[in-house]
């Protein structure tokens, strides 16, 4: 079975993109989707957390190493890319693109052996797990609203991220974090993303610290990003002496750049991005690397209803998953699938057990929010 065919399709039509407030305009696009086609008629969904532009030139360049390629030897072609694109790549938006590429192929490995993703990656230790609603902190009465709204749709864990986190003041900092808890009430978790990734982020690890300490008062489930993404040492230091536990790594790519963080503990809680550090077959090695070294992984998601389904696959067959990042609102999870993804009673989602991914892309629907589509052949 060969690679005849990618279709690049970024998606730009969404008001509100993945969440976001302020919405983006068509021309921002977060998020780009690839199908991948075979000559015997399978195919198969990724997801690229990069702009089009970006993932079609990513794809060009790769497009003549992957034309003609075994259509079901994700691993192995994978790394194929990865390493004939050494000098364009070691991560950036080829890595991203890699990570879209190498997930539809697992997406067409399950359906050719009528397999779940998730037993092809060594077995299913689960048959559900917990999704957290995904959401970003806003002003005290906004975000009230926000909360009540994501805990009537059945989420029992909740993540609040970025601004206006740290960005005022500790105590309205601790202001939002009561607002949240006094909400939602002791049974929903809550977690706090300070989103130390943004662009010229103020704070260091003393402030970090008094965070934390204020953060476990509420009984926060974990502390993300506290720090910008490169400070390693600011990492280790802090993950020693705080009361929560941190988490970090979704901006890594590559399962060597996974590796001196988790040899080192420089986080409690390492979050692969399977939709940009190189696709579920990185993933699946970086989670092996965690295991051993007694880490917690939790996929980072701020996604489409692809890479959901690739994360839901991946937390099947790791042994001490917990949750998966599930980004709400957002029209690119809600909309796009034939069939939706329902959270139970409890609080938990399904993960699919059907061939592939489990899932399939509503074409009509995905016309409402694609741009301009490129198709390599």
């Amino acid at each position: 079975m060969k690679i005849v065919e990618v279709e690049v399709v970024p998606l730009t039509g969404a008001t509100v993109d993945g969440g976001w407030p302020q919405g983006h305009e068509p021309q921002e696009n977060l998020h780009t989707l690839v199908q991948v086609k075979t000559d015997e008629g399978l195919y198969g969904w990724g997801s690229c957390f990069t702009s089009g532009t970006l993932v079609e030139g990513a794809v060009a360049l790769l497009w003549p190493l992957l034309k003609g390629q075994s259509a079901v030897e994700p691993e192995r072609v994978s790394e194929l890319l990865r390493q004939s694109s050494f000098w364009q790549g070691r991560g950036g938006s080829v890595e991203h693109a890699i990570s879209g590429l190498d997930i539809a192929l697992w997406d067409i490995m399950g359906k050719a052996c009528g397999q779940p993703v998730s037993r092809l990656l060594g077995g299913n230790y689960r048959q559900r797990i917990k999704p957290y609603g995904s959401i970003l902190f806003d002003e005290p009465e906004a975000l009230k609203t926000t909360l009540q709204s994501v805990v009537d749709r059945g989420f029992k864990a909740i993540k609040m991220g970025w601004r206006p986190f740290g960005r005022r003041s500790r105590k309205f900092d601790e202001k939002l974090v009561q607002t949240a808890r006094d909400t939602v009430g002791e049974h929903v978790e809550l977690m706090v993303d300070a989103g130390g990734s943004e662009q010229f982020w103020p704070h260091g690890t003393n402030w970090a610290r008094e965070t934390a300490i204020m953060l476990a008062d509420y009984d926060i489930t974990w502390f993300e990003e506290p720090l910008p993404p490169d400070d390693i040492e600011g990492f280790i230091e802090l993950t020693r002496v705080s009361p929560v536990p941190i988490a970090g790594g979704e901006v890594l790519t590559r399962r060597q750049s996974f590796t001196p963080w988790l040899e080192r503990r420089a986080v409690d809680i390492i979050q692969p991005d399977v939709t940009k550090n190189g696709g579920l077959t990185e993933s699946r090695r970086i989670a092996a690397l965690a295991f051993d070294h007694n880490v917690t992984v939790v996929p980072h998601g701020w996604n489409t209803a692809v890479g959901l389904a690739a994360d839901l696959q991946f937390s099947a067959a790791i042994p001490v998953a917990r949750y998966v990042e599930y980004l709400t609102p957002c029209a690119y999870i809600e909309e796009l699938p034939t069939s939706p993804f329902r959270i139970d009673a409890e609080g938990f989602l399904e993960i699919p057990a059907t061939p592939g991914l489990g899932i399939d892309i509503d074409l009509e629907k995905l016309k409402k929010f694609s741009g301009k589509r490129t198709v390599f052949k």
